[in-house]
């Protein structure tokens, strides 16, 4: 997901796509802890994606945004 569509959502939106990426994220780690993950790639993303989340959190709780 691009910054620029997560820069245009609300507090509460990115709050709740945080807790759902949270969900993927285990489920992935599951998935590669079993053999089940094809692709590999996908944690990184995943965990890219909920960094840029906690990140534009920070600035819109802090005013920066």
């Amino acid at each position: 997901m691009k910054t620029s569509e997560l820069r245009e959502k609300s507090v509460e939106e990115l709050a709740t796509l945080l807790d759902e990426k949270q969900l993927d994220a285990f489920r992935l780690r599951m998935a590669k802890a079993t053999g089940q993950l094809g692709n590999t790639h996908e944690v990184k993303a995943n965990r890219r994606t909920i960094a840029k989340i906690l990140t534009l959190l920070n600035e819109k709780q802090r005013g920066d945004a």
